[in-house]
Formats: structure tokens, C-alpha cells, sequence
């Protein structure tokens, strides 16, 4: 597929899921082998957190003591912040990298005309570029501090309104695919950061409407699916629970056992959806940005022209 293409609204969509269609094994395949420690690491901590979460809650009805879980922490304090950093640690590791995979692997796709690549290439990125992805955190975080602030009250202004609900996803696609962008440019090597965010500006203005839109739309549906699914887990859950305490009063420790099953297979499945889902909203937006990097430089045009050139 061709990334540097001039595309429209209906374009976004379809060349997104044309690309999902042509290389999702191979560009899945790679993510989670680059990724997999994290994924892991991230299942195995979330695993426990939920666990513990549930026990101690039904605990503390089943022994009718609502400080269980306060008076295992304050025993357990050393363990428990551990644990929490650890997870706090691994979670923005593994945002970063996952974040950056999509802009990675669309960078190798342009270069070697294809899926001609593999992990090795793909961690030669990663080594390459360390020092670009701390930078850009720490001036994302800088620039977003007064960004945030903007679009959290432009968010609450709208949350208080039902029609306001339905724009939400595209004011937050603003906020998120300017980031997409100005890293993607960063990570080209051809500029500096604050230029990468200026650049990105220029990018998204050259068709906003179009390219705002399709993202928002992303991020509407990658939302609707992720609660549709906790919602039907927990609803068969529920079911599960009415159902076998049909005859009677519930047991306490089976209710225990029961949402913790629930909890559990709600949060692994979440998680897992999630990164699927987040990654196909990414090559959207990698598909925006190459798309908005030829309206405005016509690179594939002009490789075109000189080609025809040589040719003569």
C-alpha cells in the first residue's frame, strides 16, 4: 500500500482497514514480540491487583469488617508500594513503547516498500531513538500541562450537555492525534522537538475537519466495543450469581469467588482488547499522517515527476 497518498474523509477509513487487512498478522505478530515482556508483566501485576481487590472486599463482608482491606495494607505497606511502582513503572514503559511501535513500523513499511522487516530492525528503532522518546515525553508532558488544562474545561462544558457527550471523542482526537504527529515527525529525525510540534499544527490544519473526524470516529468505537465487552462480562456474571443463589441466600466466599472470576477475565480480556484496539486506532492516525504529510509536501508526487524525469 501506498502510504504518501492525498485521501479524503471516506479514504481514511479504507485505506486504514485495506492496511489492517493486508499485514495485521505480521504487524501483531512483531508487536507483541517486542512487546510481549511488557504485556506480561502488566497481565501478571493486573492479575494480582484483582485478586487481592476482590478477596479483600468480600473478605471484609464475610467477616463483617469494612477496614480488612485498610488494616492489610498498613501490615503490608512496604510490599504493597513495591508492587505499586512496579506496576506504575512497567505501565509507562510499556505506554511508551506501545505507543511508538505503530510510528516505528510504519516508518520501516515506507522504507523497505513492504513487510519486508522484522523484530530485529524494529528494536534497532527502539535503540536508535531512546533518547528522542525521553525527550518528546518530557516536552509532551511540558506542552500538555496548559493543553490539558484547555481541553479538561472544554470537556466539562460539553459532559454537562447530552449532545455535548457525542463530541467528546473528537475533541480528545484533536488533542491525541496532534501528539500522533509531532512524534511521528520527531522520530523522522529531520527536525527538533518544539518544530515537530509546530510542524504537526501545520499538518493537522491542512485538513482538519476530515482527519479529526475519521480519528474521533476511532476512538468512538474502540470506547463502544471495550464497554460493550466489560459490560456483557459482568452481566454474565451477574446471571451466574442470581442463578446460583436462586434457592437461597448467597454464600459470601462463592460470591467472593465468583466476582473475582469475573473481575478477572474482565480485566485480561480488557487489557488485551484494549491493545488491539489502541493499536489499529495508532495506524489510523500513522494513515492520517502520511496522508497529511503529502497534501502538504506532495512527496509521492514529486518521487513520481523525478522518476518520469529519469526516465526521459
Amino acid at each position: 500500500m501506498q502510504l504518501y497518498k492525498t485521501r479524503d474523509f471516506s479514504a481514511f477509513f479504507q485505506d486504514t482497514f485495506a492496511f489492517i487487512k493486508q499485514n495485521g498478522g505480521h504487524f501483531f505478530k512483531h508487536f507483541f514480540i517486542v512487546n510481549g515482556l511488557f504485556v506480561l508483566l502488566l497481565m501478571v501485576l493486573g492479575y494480582f491487583f484483582v485478586t487481592f481487590y476482590t478477596e479483600m472486599v468480600f473478605g471484609g463482608l464475610t467477616q463483617n469488617d469494612p477496614n480488612v482491606m485498610d488494616d492489610f495494607i498498613n501490615e503490608n505497606s512496604v510490599l504493597f508500594l513495591f508492587v505499586m511502582i512496579l506496576f506504575l513503572v512497567a505501565s509507562i514503559l510499556f505506554g511508551i513503547f506501545m505507543y511508538a511501535f505503530p510510528v516505528f513500523y510504519l516508518k520501516l513499511y515506507r522504507i523497505k516498500g513492504g513487510k519486508n522487516f522484522g523484530t530485529a530492525e524494529l528494536i534497532t528503532e527502539y535503540k536508535e531513538n531512546l533518547s528522542r522518546l525521553f525527550i518528546y515525553v518530557v516536552c509532551a508532558i511540558l506542552l500538555g500541562i496548559p493543553l490539558i488544562m484547555v481541553f479538561a474545561v472544554i470537556v466539562f462544558v460539553l459532559f454537562i450537555t447530552i449532545i455535548g457527550l457525542l463530541v467528546i471523542p473528537f475533541v480528545m482526537a484533536i488533542l491525541m492525534l496532534f501528539y500522533y504527529l509531532a512524534l511521528s515527525e520527531y522520530l523522522e529525525g529531520k527536525m527538533g522537538i518544539w518544530d515537530a510540534f509546530g510542524y504537526a499544527w501545520k499538518l493537522l490544519s491542512s485538513k482538519f475537519f476530515p482527519a479529526v473526524a475519521c480519528a474521533g470516529l476511532f476512538y468512538l468505537m474502540s470506547y463502544i466495543i471495550q464497554n460493550v465487552i466489560t459490560v456483557i462480562a459482568y452481566i454474565f456474571g451477574l446471571v451466574q450469581l442470581f442463578t446460583d443463589s436462586s434457592g437461597g441466600n448467597p454464600d459470601p466466599e462463592a460470591v467472593g469467588g465468583m466476582m473475582t472470576v469475573v473481575m478477572v477475565i474482565s480485566f485480561i480480556g480488557g487489557f488485551l482488547l484494549g491493545i488491539f484496539l489502541n493499536n489499529i486506532v495508532l495506524l489510523n492516525q500513522g494513515i492520517i499522517y502520511h496522508s497529511l504529510k503529502e497534501e502538504v509536501e506532495n512527496i509521492h508526487t514529486k518521487d513520481v515527476i523525478d522518476q518520469i524525469g529519469s526516465g526521459e
